[in-house]
């Protein structure tokens, strides 16, 4: 079996997660493809180590994202969406805490 070159992982991963949001509400949706195409457009040339911890990140999202909308089947689908807790919003940088506003302003 031939491993895919990193690049290749990048757009597995990318078309994999606009593919996941074609099941959910059209609002979140839209939401969610705008988010996704801005952060790999805005990771293209960052170095090494934080490639990495950025695959890791969307694919924690990919697989979260699949149990939450149950693809397995309905009866695996959980309720859309994590609660962050106030440790969570501690461990965001001043970068990440501007984007979650950002994101709670489209959304109310």
């Amino acid at each position: 079996m031939s491993q895919l070159t990193h690049v290749n992982q990048v757009r597995l991963l990318y078309k994999s997660c606009l593919k996941l949001h074609r099941g959910l509400p059209l609002h979140l949706k839209a939401i969610g493809d705008t988010y996704v195409k801005d952060e790999f457009r805005r990771h293209k040339k960052v170095e090494p180590a934080q490639a990495k911890m950025f695959m890791e990140a969307w694919a924690r999202y990919a697989i979260d994202l699949t149990k939450q909308m149950g693809i397995k089947g309905p009866h695996m689908a959980k309720k859309l969406g994590n609660q962050l807790g106030e440790s969570d919003l501690e461990n965001f940088t001043e970068e990440q805490i501007a984007q979650l506003y950002e994101l709670y302003q489209v959304i109310i």
